[in-house]
């Protein structure tokens, strides 16, 4: 196929700068028609980004015989329904992160695309950001040595929702929980790829500062690979951002962050340096191309069904026992 003409499910913020215009910077890549229930909002889009087409009803994208293919870019609650809807009409899909709110939700996604012979593909765009490929060739190159464990510390505050007024990704029964889910994701499905699928994970989680129902603190071991120890805590009722992964080594240290773009940190004997990784102007673009390249037959895409899969059933394990909690109080 000489181009690949998409359609977006869902035109929410998300799609404005961070994805939509990937499918349209993508070389083999179109967008030709975007779908939002607020028909006045899909067409604003559609007028905005230059989009051919726009629907207020899902099956009507979906029945467009120009689109190729489709990005789901609704909240996770309906991941599931047009990820199995998409593939029954017999369209690729591309959906985003977290790529359901359970396992079982993923896993009910890839037997729709399985069965109906079409690919899926998952918004873990880290994998392909230029800034984690160069940490995945410092550790092919050596840098630290053997990697002996890794530690995962991320914080922030509540936020300053009105209550009553609380975003999508604070509440379970849209997100699968709170911003561990939305955020925390990122980090888990990024160490899959870095080390090898996460195993032996154990994890406790909590809601300490009472803002929302979701989880708000979560503490977490496993190992990533064969053989790396990890530890992380993500907590959202702190008094202080911090945002740091840190890959211990046999012969240094390797400093990122998950979502910023400052400079990498490697520590060695010889001292520290810094090494330069910033963020595409589109995030998406490099993982969005890498699924273009695999529809059309001359790439493959790192992100998929099956990989996002893991980090669902990691999320899944960790979450266990507040989810119990909350429907036993329920």
């Amino acid at each position: 196929m000489d181009e690949i003409r998409w359609g977006i499910i869902g035109v929410g913020d998300v799609t404005e700068v961070k994805s939509g215009p990937g499918f349209q910077q993508a070389e083999g890549s179109s967008l030709v028609a975007v779908m939002r229930r607020d028909g006045a909002k899909a067409q604003d889009y559609a007028r905005r980004h230059g989009v051919p087409r726009w629907y207020d009803d899902a099956d009507a994208l979906l029945a467009d015989p120009e689109v190729d293919a489709v990005y789901v870019a609704t909240p996770p609650d309906t991941h599931r329904h047009y990820a199995v809807r998409a593939a029954a009409a017999g369209k690729p899909v591309y959906v985003e992160k977290p790529m359901a709110r359970t396992a079982e939700e993923c896993r009910t996604m890839i037997r729709a695309c399985d069965a109906a012979g079409v690919p899926l593909f998952v918004a873990y765009y880290r994998r392909a950001m230029p800034r984690f490929r160069t940490v995945a060739t410092l550790l092919a190159d050596g840098a630290v040595g053997d990697v002996r464990a890794v530690t995962v510390r991320t914080t922030s505050g509540p936020g300053t929702w009105e209550h009553g007024h609380l975003p999508w990704r604070v509440l379970p029964e849209i997100a699968g929980g709170g911003l561990f889910v939305d955020l925390g994701s990122h980090t888990l499905d990024l160490l899959d790829h870095l080390l090898g699928p996460l195993g032996d994970v154990r994890g406790t989680a909590t809601n300490l500062g009472g803002h929302y129902p979701a989880e708000d603190t979560v503490t977490m071991t496993f190992r990533a690979g064969a053989e790396v120890e990890g530890t992380g805590l993500w907590c959202f009722a702190a008094h202080e951002r911090t945002d740091e992964v840190s890959l211990v080594g046999s012969r240094g240290t390797l400093r990122f962050s998950t979502f910023g773009d400052e400079p990498l940190r490697l520590t060695t004997a010889t001292g520290e340096r810094t090494i330069e990784a910033p963020k595409p102007a589109t995030v998406q673009l490099p993982l969005i191309q890498t699924v273009v390249d695999a529809l059309r037959g001359v790439g493959e895409c790192p992100s998929t069904g099956t990989t996002a899969l893991r980090t669902a059933e990691v999320v899944d394990t960790v979450l266990a026992g507040y989810r119990d909690r909350m429907s036993l109080g329920s």
